[in-house]
C-alpha cells in the first residue's frame, strides 16, 4: 500500500513537471531564449508605445477611431510593462521568486491587456467599416461620445472575465533534484478546465468573425471604388486590413489554436510524458507571441495616426541631423 501511494506522489510529480516542461532536453535553453525574446519586446514595444500614448493623450477624441487607438495603447503599455516579471522567472529557469499575490495579479494584467487589445483591434476594424460601407448612415453612430460608451463597456466586460484569475492559488511546488521549484502556472494557464475552453473559444470567435467579415465587406466595396478621388481612402484602408491581419495572425491566431488543442488534450488523462511535454512549450510559445501585438502596434500607429507619425519623423530627423553634426566637427 505504502509503495503504491509513493509511486502515486511520483507519476504526479512527474506529470507536473512534464506540464510545464522541466525534463525537457533543452529546458535550460529554452528559458535563456524566451527570457532573450521578451527582452527585445519590451526594448522594442516601451518606447514606440510609450510615445504613441503621449500622443494620443494630447490630442482630443474627436473620432471613435483616435479614441480606440489612444485605449489600445493603453493595454500595450500596460501589457509590455509585466514583461520584467516574466524575464526574471526565465533567467531563473522557471521559478518565481515573488510570491502568490504577484503571481495572481501579472497573470491576470497580461490577459486583461491582452484580450482588450484584440478587442480594440476589433473596434477599429469596425469603424473602419462603418466609414467605408456606411459612410452616411453611420455618421450618427460614428461620434466619440458613443466610443467612450464601447471603451468603458469592453474594459469592464473583459476585466470581469479575467477576474476570477485573481482568486485561485496559482503557483505549483515541485521538487526537482532535490531542489523545490516554485512554479507560477498563472503566467501561462497551465492548469485546464472544460470552462476555459469554452471561455477561450468564445473569446476568440467573435473578434475573429468580427474582423473577418469586415475586411471582406471592406475589399468589396473597395472594388467599387474607382475614382481618383478615392485612392486615399482605398491606401488607408488597404493599410489598415494589412497591419491589423498581420497582427491578428502572428500575435493572436497561433496562441488560440494551440490553446484549444492544449485543454482539449488535458482532458485526456492517458497522455505519453512526450506529449505532455510538447504540449507544454507549444502553449509558452504561442503565448509568447502574443506579445509581439504590442511591437507591432507602434507600426500600425505609424501609417494609421499623421501625428504620431509626424512626431516620430521629427525625432528621427532631429537625431540624425545631431549625428550628422557630432560626426561633421569631430
Amino acid at each position: 500500500m505504502s509503495y503504491r501511494l509513493r509511486d502515486n506522489r511520483i507519476m504526479m510529480n512527474y506529470t507536473e513537471e512534464a506540464r510545464h516542461g522541466v525534463h525537457t532536453k533543452g529546458f535550460h535553453h529554452e528559458n535563456f531564449l524566451f527570457a532573450s525574446f521578451y527582452i527585445v519586446v519590451f526594448v522594442v514595444a516601451v518606447p514606440g508605445n510609450t510615445l504613441a500614448l503621449w500622443v494620443f493623450c494630447r490630442q482630443a477624441d474627436t473620432s471613435p477611431s483616435k479614441l480606440f487607438l489612444k485605449h489600445l495603447a493603453i493595454a500595450d503599455v500596460s501589457y509590455v510593462l509585466i514583461l520584467p516579471m516574466r524575464i526574471v522567472y526565465h533567467f531563473a529557469d522557471s521559478r518565481w521568486p515573488f510570491g502568490e499575490v504577484s503571481c495572481r495579479l501579472v497573470g491576470f494584467l497580461f490577459y486583461l491587456n491582452m484580450y482588450c487589445s484584440l478587442y480594440f483591434m476589433t473596434c477599429i476594424s469596425l469603424d473602419r467599416l462603418l466609414a467605408l460601407v456606411l459612410p452616411l448612415k453611420s455618421r450618427s453612430l460614428r461620434k466619440a461620445s458613443y466610443a467612450r460608451v464601447v471603451v468603458v463597456i469592453l474594459w469592464v466586460t473583459v476585466t470581469v472575465s479575467m477576474a476570477p484569475l485573481l482568486f485561485s492559488k496559482k503557483q505549483t511546488m515541485i521538487q526537482v533534484d532535490n531542489t523545490t521549484m516554485v512554479m507560477c502556472n498563472q503566467l501561462y494557464l497551465e492548469k485546464t478546465s472544460p470552462q476555459a475552453l469554452v471561455s477561450t473559444m468564445v473569446a476568440f470567435i467573435i473578434p475573429l468573425v468580427t474582423i473577418v467579415v469586415s475586411y471582406i465587406l471592406i475589399l468589396l466595396k473597395l472594388k467599387g471604388i474607382k475614382q481618383q478621388e478615392g485612392s486615399q481612402i482605398r491606401d488607408k484602408a488597404i493599410r489598415t486590413i494589412i497591419l491589423i491581419m498581420v497582427n491578428f495572425l502572428v500575435a493572436f491566431v497561433p496562441y488560440h489554436l494551440n490553446r484549444f488543442i492544449y485543454i482539449e488534450r488535458h482532458t485526456h488523462s492517458d497522455m505519453e510524458t512526450a506529449s505532455i511535454e510538447a504540449l507544454a512549450l507549444a502553449n509558452r510559445v504561442t503565448s509568447a507571441l502574443t506579445c509581439l501585438s504590442g511591437a507591432l502596434d507602434p507600426i500600425m500607429y505609424f501609417f494609421l495616426a499623421r501625428t504620431y507619425q509626424s512626431i516620430l519623423l521629427q525625432l528621427f530627423l532631429s537625431n540624425q541631423i545631431k549625428f550628422d553634426l557630432s560626426h561633421t566637427h569631430g
